[in-house]
């Protein structure tokens, strides 16, 4: 039988202290007020000094209500059932159907051994071309779409969880606008992705708390399924409010705040979610895109550049498209080598004509004559951007591969393009 205590120390914003005993760091509790009973989480623990994060906030809350803790941390259920579903940060349903409570298992657990670990080497096809063929997505992968507000990080996701050739998609949101959370929801209903889909969604109006459960709730799911031999794909959005929320209970608790007002864990809070992408051996994969916005498009802000310490490249989204310099799959080359024959060469000989089509761009501004090669740049670059880099473009990757030749010989001499002699006479078009 847990402890009933009846004394609270302290309400800080959300935040409220009591002195008890036995009680673990991420424990659940039952806080009673005068508007019923609230659910906490158990955030600092210092000698007897138990500091909870109420999750409805402390509205109500006075010194005499008693706080009975749970003995467990949150859970979440890993049922199959879940497919289809819609929860909140905490894992209640948003969808007005039925609770789930059968297999339950704990998040926030530990990331998984690297001896159960396997080299990654199957690609995930999305059929968007900037992904496919230049910056290609890999099974346990772990990679960041770094934008800025206002950019349709969402929208990509969202044609992601639609087009990925995955077996389950996770989708995390946090801190979403309710149109944003409805058009998710709306768009893979209407396509008939929601049955393979699980949602945790945070809105900015829910508990800030809830904001910092979602990633877990997300990833303890998906470990579930991916033992289960499951491919998963699992999708955040936004890490940054993720981050944000940290911050804003580090200054609720008074922690000395680190860069930027940051906690100085931040690193350690965004690792330990990352580090959850695997591929285990004999069994599914866990992969994971995260949208992350760079406040003032600064990527030395603190979350991108901790961020990029962890994750294994990343993809920036600016102008509503994935921008070819930047962007970065490290582990493309361990799965386009097994693709097609001219993929590599295709990705490199595109990417060096668009990088010679930008300096070209930089002379014309600056009023120089254009050559003949200039003006082949020219009509390259705007057919580039156009057949690739379009987020609108949606095709294999054998298409776009193919889609490539025929661009290259529009704009292009063979022999200007500087590809070996054998992959031309199999592939440039006739």
């Amino acid at each position: 039988m847990r402890k009933v205590y009846h004394r609270i120390t302290q309400i800080a914003g959300n935040v409220i202290t009591v002195e008890a005993d036995q009680v673990s760091y991420n424990e659940l509790a039952e806080v009673s007020s005068s508007r019923g009973t609230s659910l906490a989480q158990v955030i600092r623990l210092q000698d007897n000094q138990v500091k909870l994060q109420v999750f409805a906030g402390s509205r109500g809350v006075s010194t005499d209500n008693q706080v009975r803790f749970l003995g467990h941390p949150m859970k979440v259920s890993s049922s199959v059932d879940l497919l289809g579903r819609i929860f909140t940060g905490r894992g209640q349903p948003r969808d007005r159907r039925p609770e789930i409570t059968d297999k339950l298992i704990e998040i926030g657990g530990p990331s998984v051994n690297p001896a159960k670990r396997t080299v990654p080497r199957n690609m995930i096809r999305t059929g968007i071309p900037m992904i496919d063929v230049f910056n290609t997505l890999v099974e346990s992968q772990k990679l960041p779409i770094f934008s800025v507000a206002g950019e349709p990080y969402n929208e990509l996701l969202a044609r992601i969880a639609l087009q990925a050739e995955v077996d389950v998609i996770i989708l995390g949101g946090m801190g979403l606008k309710y149109d944003d959370y409805l058009k998710f929801r709306n768009t893979l209903d209407e396509h008939g992705a929601l049955s393979r889909t699980v949602m945790f969604i945070h809105t900015a109006s829910d508990p800030v708390v809830e904001c910092l459960l979602v990633p877990d709730m997300a990833l303890a799911v998906a470990e579930s399924y991916a033992l289960n031999k499951q491919r998963v794909l699992v999708l955040l959005t936004d890490m940054t409010n993720f981050a944000d929320a940290l911050k804003e209970i580090a200054i609720t608790m008074e922690q000395i705040p680190s860069n930027r007002g940051y906690p100085g864990d931040l690193y350690s809070q965004l690792a330990c979610r990352y580090e959850k992408a695997v591929d285990f051996d004999g069994a599914g994969s866990i992969t994971i895109l995260a949208a992350t916005t760079m406040p003032g498009d600064d990527v030395t802000h603190p979350i991108p550049d901790n961020t990029g310490y962890i994750t294994e490249g990343q993809f920036y989204l600016r102008h509503g498209r994935i921008e070819p310099f930047g962007s970065l799959s490290r582990l493309k080359q361990q799965v386009n080598a097994d693709t097609r024959d001219d993929h590599r060469v295709i990705m490199d000989t595109m990417i060096r004509l668009y990088a010679d089509y930008k300096e070209t761009l930089e002379k014309q501004s600056m009023g120089f004559m254009m050559s003949a090669w200039d003006n082949k740049l020219l009509k390259y670059g705007d057919l580039f951007e156009r057949r690739m880099m379009d987020l609108s473009v949606n095709i294999p990757l054998e298409e776009a591969l193919d889609l490539g030749w025929k661009t290259l010989a529009e704009c292009f001499d063979r022999a200007e393009t500087g590809i070996k002699t054998d992959l031309l006479r199999e592939y440039w078009p006739k």
